[in-house]
């Protein structure tokens, strides 16, 4: 299933809820600029809401990185929530769970961003 996401920005945060697979087709690079017009607009956290992605391909993992690079070469932050058993497993099989904040929901995240 082709990934889907509606983003938002709430108080300088970047909120981007993605539903489907995450495996960095044509949604990454739409992603990426999502994150750079946020940047552009003076955004400090992004916020990559996980709950609805079943399955992130090894593209769909390099898009999460370019986001965080992004973010951080900005002095920005991402925060990944409420990530599938699935995905959970893949992130700590890829070491990516040190890497990222990863929270298990939107609120805790939304909190921590303030």
């Amino acid at each position: 299933m082709k990934a889907t996401f509606e983003s938002y920005i709430e108080n300088k945060t970047l909120v981007l809820k993605i539903k489907g697979d995450l495996i960095g087709d044509e949604s990454g690079p739409h992603l990426v600029g999502l994150v750079s017009d946020g940047i552009q607009e003076g955004v400090q956290t992004c916020i990559v809401d996980l709950s609805q992605v079943r399955y992130i391909s090894s593209s769909g993992i390099g898009v999460l990185i370019t986001i965080l690079t992004k973010m951080r070469n900005n002095d920005g932050e991402v925060y990944l929530t409420s990530p599938s058993e699935h995905v959970k497993k893949l992130l700590i099989i890829t070491k990516l769970n040190n890497i990222f904040n990863v929270f298990d929901s939107l609120e805790e995240a939304v909190n921590q961003s303030k």
